[in-house]
């Protein structure tokens, strides 16, 4: 047996802890709040589980293969064409799709650092070279990136909202990065929390595919539409580059029940909208408590705050744990005294500020 050499140094993703593992390795009785996975703390939209529950019994069937109703509702949303999409088990698999239509053993993938960590996890698993580019001031460094690209770059992957630090580029300056860079270059525009943006300058993609630049878009339902445990996300994409994505992805690559759910989720605009209201005012609220408490939230258009604490973060990480209140620590991103707290209900909002005031 062998094995490709350059898959003997991976890992697995390192997730963040589930309620029943904190539950269970600290013993705790009492309520577990979960703010580390940037989850949607109202949970999904009831017309998606209304439409779970009617779908149930047709679980026997296979799903369309296709993904054509969902396809056709993202691009209605977005005013682009069912063939414009690809559906995902989650974004991820759309991740996997790009680098394994666009890039061979050898050729280039850039990304920031740190950034979402399956872009790398897949380029290595493809036999890429990878290329990191460190963040410049908590955004991305578009000059920095400019400077890394060579004749075996195939693929830039761009997390927006930046993750972990929720920073946004202007649209002025992603145009101005996309017109230096050499037309072959895909840039990937990770939009996961794209629904939590509120700055009005930020960039959105889709308004550059529509006008033809070599982009691809990169949406879940696993924020703003509280479907993670579904596990279902789409691209936005050029025409060509679609086709190729749909033609060598699994067949019933997305589940009947992800499927009807998604479909339902985006038609309950209500829902949405409750859903940015409930975190932009979670949002407010933790920046100025945690300022208070003399820590430093930095500003996000995402549903989850980067803090920076002026210390080791670990302890303070350790310490809310034992009081059931799970967050991440940016350890492993490179910031050490760094958390990254996601929105919750303001029960539970208000909960982490009186923990943190009582470690502190």
């Amino acid at each position: 047996m062998r094995i490709k050499p350059w898959l003997a140094g991976l890992s697995p993703y390192p997730p963040g802890k589930s309620l029943e593992e904190v539950r269970r390795e600290l013993g705790l009785k009492g309520p577990i709040y979960k703010l580390a996975s940037n989850e949607n703390p109202l949970g999904p939209s009831p017309r998606a589980l209304k439409a779970l529950r009617k779908s149930l019994e047709d679980i026997h069937r296979y799903p369309e293969a296709s993904n054509r109703a969902l396809a056709e509702a993202i691009a209605r949303r977005f005013g682009l064409k069912p063939e414009n999409v690809v559906v995902g088990n989650g974004s991820n698999e759309v991740i996997d799709l790009l680098i394994e239509a666009l890039v061979s053993p050898g050729e280039e993938i850039l990304f920031s650092e740190p950034s979402f960590l399956m872009y790398e996890k897949f380029g290595a698993a493809a036999g890429a070279v990878l290329k990191r580019v460190p963040l410049k001031n908590y955004r991305h460094d578009l000059e920095g990136l400019l400077s890394a690209v060579t004749p075996r770059t195939r693929v830039i992957f761009l997390d927006h909202p930046h993750n972990p630090t929720g920073s946004v580029l202007s649209g002025e300056e992603f145009e101005a990065f996309l017109r230096a860079l050499p037309p072959e270059i895909l840039v990937v525009l990770d939009e996961a929390y794209g629904e939590f943006v509120r700055d009005p300058q930020a960039v959105r993609g889709v308004d550059f595919l529509r006008r033809g630049f070599a982009v691809a878009v990169l949406r879940t339902f696993s924020k703003a539409y509280g479907l993670a445990g579904l596990r279902v996300g789409y691209g936005l994409m050029p025409e060509d580059l679609a086709r190729v994505l749909n033609a060598i992805r699994q067949p019933f690559n997305v589940n009947l029940l992800a499927q009807v759910a998604a479909v339902a989720a985006l038609e309950d605009e209500g829902h949405l909208q409750r859903t940015r209201r409930l975190t932009w005012e979670g949002l407010d609220y933790l920046s100025q408590a945690l300022s208070g408490l003399g820590l430093r939230p930095l500003p996000s258009q995402a549903n989850f705050l980067f803090v920076e604490c002026g210390r080791p973060a670990r302890p303070l990480y350790e310490a809310l744990l034992r009081k059931g209140l799970i967050v991440r620590s940016m350890e492993a991103y490179g910031f050490p005294e760094a958390l990254r707290i996601s929105v919750g209900l303001p029960e539970e909002n208000r909960a982490l500020i009186q923990a943190l005031g009582e470690i502190l």
